[in-house]
């Protein structure tokens, strides 16, 4: 599988152009996705970022966001938990705002960050744009809830944008992927974590340790 030089086990400030921002849904039935997603990302030779590893509670959140966002060439926007919460009636507002804060530091930010790129996706084709008419013409890709399509989507476009002849393919993903999920509850409780408990930065490291360990 070869060795990675890039994570955020080996430097607390990945490179501009190596990192992803993923802004998504953290609720219990979108984590296969969300694990499917790191998983593509680090797999095709990125490092993947996210609020999940923000731990200051000293700093404004805000800021916390306008930071990491600024310092990902790539981000991933994942708009299809927009809709009503059922304990309060209203809908989750987010996922667009990271999306928009996105949009707007490479619109008005320096040269710097117009270089960077997004992908934004749905659960199902036209979902979001009857809420937020103004992604028409953004060319969303959708996952159909579906971890093996997100995987598909995430690594198309990674190779795309980056233009990295070694991406390996979405199959190729997939197979990995499912092979590293049967094995990290066992890994998770051999290095003294909760396989359901696991943080964003523990879950992230175990990927990349098991993509450096050549398959038996």
């Amino acid at each position: 599988m070869g060795k990675r030089k890039l994570s955020l086990e080996s430097t607390r400030r990945p490179p501009f152009g190596a990192s992803v921002f993923i802004n998504c849904p953290f609720d219990s039935e979108y984590w296969s996705i969300f694990e499917a997603i790191v998983f593509c990302i680090v797999d095709c030779g990125f490092v993947p970022r996210s609020a999940l590893e923000l731990t200051d509670s000293g700093e404004i959140r805000v800021h916390k966001l306008r930071d990491l966002i600024r310092g990902c060439k790539y981000a991933i926007h994942d708009l299809s938990r927009i809709e009503l919460s059922q304990n309060t009636g209203l809908p989750r507002f987010n996922m667009p705002f990271e999306l928009g804060l996105d949009l707007g530091a490479r619109f008005y930010g320096p040269k710097s960050l117009r270089e960077k790129r997004c992908l934004i996706l749905e659960g199902q084709q036209y979902t979001n744009q009857k809420a937020i008419s103004d992604i028409a013409g953004q060319d969303p890709r959708y996952h159909n809830n579906s971890p093996t399509d997100a995987i598909r989507e995430v690594r198309n476009w990674l190779q795309g944008v980056s233009g990295r002849k070694t991406v390996p393919g979405p199959a190729t993903i997939t197979t990995r992927f499912a092979d590293f999920s049967s094995v990290i509850p066992q890994a998770a409780t051999a290095a003294g974590l909760d396989r359901k408990n696991l943080t964003f930065i523990d879950y992230v490291h175990m990927v990349e340790e098991w993509l450096r360990t050549p398959a038996p």
